[in-house]
C-alpha cells in the first residue's frame, strides 16, 4: 500500500506501473499483514545510490546525511573512507551518469551532492552550493550561522521560496542567516564605535588611582616591616654563628708515652724497624733480639778504644 502522505506531489500513477519504493512497516490487519511502502522518504535516495554507486554499497563511500524536498530537490552529504578518493566524483560517475539514473527514477528530482566536511563553516559553505560563500560566523551557543554571500548571489544562495537554505539547515543541523555583503560591512562599521566607547570605558577605569592611605598608617606599617625584617636577619645570624661554633673541629694531640725510669730502648724501638732495601748490597740482616733479652740491659761498652796489647813483666828475680 503507497499512503497518500508517503507519495510524491508531482507523480501520476497508473495501474501496472513498475516503480521502486521503500519499504518502511508492515502492519498487522484483520485481513492479514499490510505492507506500507514509501516514494518520499529520505531513505529511498540512500537505497538508490547503493544500487547505483558500488563504492556506496561496499562502504568506500560513506552517506553522512540527506535532506529532502520529495518531487523538487535533494542534498546529500558524502564522505570517503579511504584516502585517494573522490566520494563526489563516485557518486556523480563519468560524464553524470549515475546520478542521472538516480534523478530518472525520481521523476527529474534534482539531487546536490556535498562533501562533509568536519568543520561547521566548511560544511555549511558547501550546503548552500552552487551558491559562492564569503564568509561564514558561527555562534555554537545559539547553534547559528551567519553566512555572507555576494550581493548577487543572495537569491541563488536563498533558492524558490527559501528551498536552498531549508535543505542546507536541514543537511547541517545548523540554523542559518543569509546576509548580503554590503549589509554586513555596513552593519560592523556601526558596531566599531559601540566598541570603541566600551574599550575607552575600560582604559578609563585602568587609568583611576587606587585609593590613598593616611601617611601616618603608611608609616607605622613601613616601621612595622623593619623591625619584622631587623628581627629576622639577628635571628639567623645567632643560628649562624651557633652552626660555626659546631662546626669548628678541635685539633687533636697525640702524646708520645715518655720511657719509665730505669728502662732502657733501643733507637730501633723508637724509630721502627728499617725498611728492606736500606742496606747496602746483599748484606744480611742482624737477627732481632729475642722476647727474653728485651728485658735485659745493653752490655756496657768497654772503655778505650782499640786492641789490648800483651804486656810482659820481667820478673824481678832475673836482674
Amino acid at each position: 500500500v503507497l499512503p497518500s502522505n508517503e507519495q510524491m506531489s508531482n507523480e501520476r500513477y497508473r495501474i501496472g506501473q513498475r516503480l521502486r519504493v521503500l519499504m518502511i512497516e508492515v502492519a498487522k490487519t484483520i485481513k492479514g499483514p499490510r505492507v506500507i511502502v514509501s516514494r518520499s522518504h529520505p531513505d529511498l535516495v540512500k537505497r538508490l545510490f547503493e544500487l547505483e554507486v558500488p563504492e556506496v554499497s561496499n562502504g568506500t563511500v560513506e552517506i553522512k546525511s540527506i535532506a529532502r524536498e520529495a518531487g523538487y530537490r535533494s542534498k546529500v552529504a558524502v564522505a570517503a573512507r579511504q584516502a585517494g578518493i573522490d566520494p563526489v566524483g563516485c557518486c556523480v560517475g563519468l560524464r553524470g551518469i549515475r546520478i542521472q539514473n538516480i534523478v530518472t527514477e525520481l521523476s527529474g528530482e534534482k539531487i546536490d551532492v556535498v562533501q562533509w566536511n568536519a568543520d561547521p563553516a566548511t560544511f555549511i559553505a558547501g550546503a548552500l552550493s552552487p551558491a559562492q560563500i564569503i564568509a561564514v560566523e558561527l555562534k555554537k551557543t545559539e547553534g547559528v550561522a551567519t553566512v555572507i554571500v555576494p550581493d548577487r548571489q543572495l537569491s541563488l544562495a536563498i533558492g524558490k521560496e527559501g528551498q536552498n537554505a531549508r535543505l542546507a539547515a536541514k543537511l547541517t543541523g545548523w540554523k542559518i542567516d543569509i546576509k548580503m555583503a554590503s549589509v554586513w560591512e555596513t552593519e560592523r562599521e556601526s558596531a566599531k564605535p559601540a566598541i570603541a566607547e566600551k574599550i575607552e570605558a575600560v582604559e578609563e577605569e585602568a587609568e583611576l588611582p587606587a585609593p590613598m592611605q593616611p601617611v601616618g598608617a603608611a608609616v607605622e606599617k613601613a616601621e612595622a616591616a623593619v623591625e619584622e625584617v631587623t628581627t629576622e636577619i639577628s635571628e639567623e645570624e645567632v643560628v649562624e654563628e651557633a652552626e660555626e661554633e659546631v662546626t669548628e673541629a678541635k685539633p687533636v694531640i697525640f702524646e708520645v708515652p715518655r720511657p719509665t725510669r730505669g728502662e732502657l730502648r733501643f733507637a730501633e724501638d723508637i724509630m721502627g724497624a728499617p725498611s728492606r732495601g736500606e742496606g747496602k748490597g746483599k748484606k744480611k740482616k742482624k737477627a732481632a733480639p729475642s722476647k727474653e733479652r728485651e728485658g735485659e740491659a745493653p752490655p756496657r761498652p768497654r772503655k778505650g778504644g782499640g786492641r789490648r796489647q800483651e804486656i810482659a813483666i820481667e820478673d824481678e828475680t832475673d836482674f
